[in-house]
């Protein structure tokens, strides 16, 4: 099997890595940034670098670029890759990725699997890439009516030649959906609080909660823009119940309510431990 990468970013270069490191697949990559190309190929972690404008015979063309630039990529480049062969992508936000690159990849003969591997690092780059970075993630691949059975199968056997923890299969609705909650949200939630003037005052006095909370703060403002604009529906509607909750803390502290801070601390305790369980389940 051949897969094509494009984007030897931190997912692209860890994707290739990881492919290498874990499989007989052949790797041919491309980045636009030629220094990164030829780090990639002195690594290993691919074994040749596309050339722009020339046919290649990849069973899979996995797009890891920003949704824009990954939609723009495939509707200048489709003519390129071998027909009936399948693309997929690693973007954070499906719907409106998924249903253009359906269009261009029919138009080319080519079938689309959206993608979304659910590991990162808050650095990004080929040199923070990492061979081991999907081991324990879950791997979503998202379907339509649309969607071929055969280039489903093709999919999953990239995702397991990565020895990803696990395949989770969904519609992009449902991906864009949960995805606000589970990642976007987390976001919009660390760049708010390091906004804090007292974030620059902090040491000494900071462990593992600032951690924690403040880890993703420091990722590409021009990618989660991006992201974020193309899920507003489904995340504002996380941040309107995020909002809610907040108002309920701020109204119970401005009360001096112990009883019903201890009532919202506990019912966040408990929902937190079920979640704990059925993931450990």
């Amino acid at each position: 099997m051949k897969a094509l990468i494009i984007g030897l970013g931190l997912i692209g270069g860890s994707l290739a890595k990881q492919l290498k490191k874990n499989s007989d697949w052949t790797v041919v990559g491309f980045d636009i940034d030629s220094g990164v190309c030829d780090d990639a190929l002195l690594s290993g972690a691919v074994d040749a670098i596309w050339k722009e404008d020339t046919f290649v015979d990849a069973d899979i063309t996995v797009l890891c670029l920003s949704p824009i630039r990954s939609v723009e990529f495939l509707r200048n480049n489709a003519k390129y890759l071998k027909k009936g062969s399948v693309v997929s992508d690693v973007c954070g936000v499906k719907q409106s990725v998924v249903q253009q690159c359906e269009m261009i990849c029919y138009e080319h003969q080519l079938h689309f699997v959206g993608g979304h591997p659910m590991a990162g690092k808050e650095r990004s780059g080929f040199r923070n890439a990492d061979e081991n970075l999907f081991n324990r993630a879950s791997y979503i691949l998202t379907v339509t009516d649309k969607t071929d059975e055969n280039a489903l199968e093709v999919a999953k056997q990239f995702v397991r030649a990565l020895k990803a923890a696990k395949i989770t299969v969904t519609d992009p609705a449902t991906h864009d959906r949960i995805i606000a909650f589970t990642s976007q949200i987390p976001h919009v939630i660390a760049g708010s609080y390091v906004k804090s003037p007292t974030c620059l005052n902090r040491k000494g006095f900071s462990a593992g909660s600032f951690k924690d909370c403040s880890r993703v703060a420091t990722v590409d403002e021009n990618l989660w823009s991006e992201l974020f604009i193309s899920n507003r529906e489904m995340l504002l509607s996380e941040l309107d119940s995020l909002l809610r909750s907040l108002g309920d803390y701020r109204d119970a502290l401005a009360d001096g309510d112990k009883e019903k801070l201890k009532e919202l601390i506990l019912k966040g305790k408990l929902i937190k431990e079920k979640d704990l369980k059925e993931s450990e389940g």
